[in-house]
């Protein structure tokens, strides 16, 4: 099933080799190699809103229940990157997605997109792909006080904006502004950094009109080759699923674990959309305290990273540590 995007739009901006990448575009900076970037975003406001999350997209979405005997999953990478660092972009992901035609679901990061404009603008065209909030600097919002909840949030929204309007102004250029409309305004959908939340973290992100979407599948759990991992992630699969990995070059093999994953379910039957289109198939399966496979396993996330999780451990730490 398509994203949202134009492939005219894609095809029209850049070449295949642009597309392709290479890989300087998976390089990761060490944490506290440069000093944290803490410059704000050239825009602070959203000139897009959203109405506020209705009742049933409240609380924080594991999977959805689809009809009986739909075969239907949500692939989603995250894009994260902190204040101390910059990280990457796997390009084989996406274009091992891109050539087997599978919708995917990308959280990007505010800052993440103001480093990486090029990569941002080629997934908001692409029709497989949608583009979800995932904060500004990976914020734990378990921390963060209404003020700086949305100064994340906003931030990102508005770094989106300003996207586009260079997307946008591109096209133009090229005579192809009238596909610009399958472009999303604004991104509808959030992922909470950390999985982690308060209460008061979903009435904030209800108000800003963002669902807060998680998962019920680890695709890059468990130990083994990138087959064993794939393999098991696989198997845990539902109808419904969403399924977490990253395409920011953390964790590292994400690359290797992708193309056996997204085959054997194929083999086996199963299609793949947007978080967006998975919403509209059923009914939210929600939770109020986010967590990676059983409540209360991300908790360690609240000590440990300096800037309320905005930056990384002190190099040597054991801090922060992701759960086996």
């Amino acid at each position: 099933m398509a994203g949202q995007g134009s492939r005219v739009l894609l095809d029209g901006l850049w070449t295949r080799a642009q597309l392709a990448g290479n890989p300087s575009d998976h390089v990761v900076t060490r944490p506290y190699s440069k000093p944290a970037d803490l410059t704000l975003p050239a825009r602070l406001v959203p000139v897009s809103g959203q109405a506020e999350v209705p009742a049933d997209l409240r609380g924080v979405i594991r999977r959805v229940h689809v009809p009986a005997g739909a075969k239907v999953l949500a692939l989603t990478f995250d894009l994260c990157e902190r204040a101390s660092n910059r990280t990457g972009y796997r390009t084989e992901i996406v274009n091992f997605l891109r050539g087997k035609g599978v919708a995917a679901t990308f959280f990007a990061g505010g800052k993440w997109m103001r480093s990486h404009p090029e990569q941002t603008m080629q997934l908001m065209a692409d029709p497989l792909f949608e583009l979800g909030n995932h904060s500004w600097t990976h914020a734990n919002l378990a921390l963060t006080d209404e003020f700086e909840t949305r100064d994340q949030v906003l931030w990102t929204q508005a770094q989106y904006e300003l996207l586009r309007e260079e997307l946008a102004r591109r096209a133009r250029e090229r005579g192809l502004g009238a596909e610009m409309a399958a472009v999303p305004a604004s991104m509808s959908v959030f992922r909470l950094p950390y999985g982690r939340n308060s209460p008061e973290t979903l009435e904030r992100l209800a108000a800003m009109g963002l669902p807060v979407i998680q998962w019920d599948v680890l695709g890059e759990g468990g130990t083994g080759t990138a087959r064993d991992m794939a393999l098991r992630a696989a198997g845990e699969v539902r109808p419904g699923s969403i399924v977490l990995m990253h395409a920011n070059a953390v964790p590292r093999h994400t690359h290797e674990i992708v193309p056996f994953f997204v085959d054997e379910l194929l083999r086996r039957g199963w299609r793949f959309v947007t978080v967006s289109a998975l919403l509209a198939m059923g009914r939210a399966e929600t939770v109020q305290d986010g967590y990676f496979e059983r409540p209360g396993d991300n908790r360690q996330f609240d000590t440990g990273y300096p800037g309320k999780g905005s930056l990384h451990p002190v190099p040597g730490s054991d801090s922060g540590k992701v759960p086996k």
